[in-house]
């Protein structure tokens, strides 16, 4: 499977990127300037020299690619054929320069070692979805693709400091096959897509409690996040269009929670009085 892809060089990376020519939704964004501004924030203030970053659902390496160039150890995974070759070009061209390394792993984290089906969006690339047997009911028509499944633990052995995943409904499978890599990192920032309407393996209340009884203090990954309790994420994640998406949550554990200064605290808190 081949995509065309078109080539940018987004202000402050220090390299040529490339994006999916048709996709609608990141290769704009990433051409525009960047992608997911405040997630990359909270993920790259996480990130330091040597570390051990694990990107679930790299699509084309944007977050991978950052990390390298922030001197970090890189383990990728993205199963879409077409994808993962885009990816590949982007994580070698940064391999190129460092400081980092990074290693594409071509398949999907999973709770187990197999095959599957990957629903592939037609304009928003980066929502491509692995179906338990049925499409999606909003992604009728969809080309499907066989895809590889695998566990985390069997190709991530270091410990690790950052831990991404946005996999469009397979996190609590992802995590399942992740439980050694999570037992051997004790200081830890979760960057995490929680997509009720998509999610598979667990009900959403069941993902919050495994994070929190996990240690990790969570809330949204906005500019100015504040910790909040597994009930109230559920209650603003049910609270949105369930189709359109739910919500990008971040989280630590042994790490601290707050990392972009003292105003965006005060404003996170300002937003945890107002918020429902």
């Amino acid at each position: 499977m081949d995509y065309a892809t078109r080539t940018v060089r987004p202000p402050g990376l220090g390299l040529e990127f490339d994006v999916l020519a048709s996709d609608s939704v990141i290769g704009p964004s990433i051409e525009r300037g960047g992608w997911e501004d405040h997630e990359t924030e909270l993920f790259l203030a996480h990130v330091v020299p040597g570390c051990h970053v694990v990107d679930l659902g790299a699509n084309v390496g944007w977050f991978a690619v950052q990390a390298i160039r922030a001197g970090a150890h890189v383990h990728a995974f993205e199963p879409v054929p077409g994808i993962a070759d885009v990816a590949e070009t982007n994580i070698e061209r940064a391999n190129a320069v460092g400081p980092g390394r990074g290693e594409l792993h071509r398949i999907a984290a999973g709770a187990e070692t197999g095959r599957a089906t990957i629903a592939l969006a037609a304009e928003n690339r980066g929502d491509n979805r692995v179906t338990t047997g049925e499409i999606p009911l909003d992604m009728q028509g969809a080309e499907t693709v066989e895809i590889e499944v695998g566990r985390v633990d069997d190709h991530v052995s270091d410990p690790a400091r950052v831990l991404k995943i946005d996999t469009q409904g397979s996190e609590w499978l992802a995590l399942e096959g992740s439980r050694e890599l999570l037992a051997r990192s004790p200081e830890l920032a979760l960057l995490i897509e929680f997509w009720p309407y998509a999610l598979r393996g667990a009900e959403p209340g069941a993902l919050l409690e495994r994070l929190t009884e996990a240690g990790f203090a969570l809330g949204k990954a906005t500019a100015a996040p504040y910790p909040m309790a597994p009930e109230r994420i559920l209650r603003q994640a049910l609270a949105r269009d369930p189709v359109k998406g739910g919500l990008d949550l971040y989280g630590t554990r042994g790490l601290p929670f707050h990392v972009r200064g003292l105003q965006a605290r005060l404003h996170g808190m300002w937003r945890s009085l107002r918020e429902d």
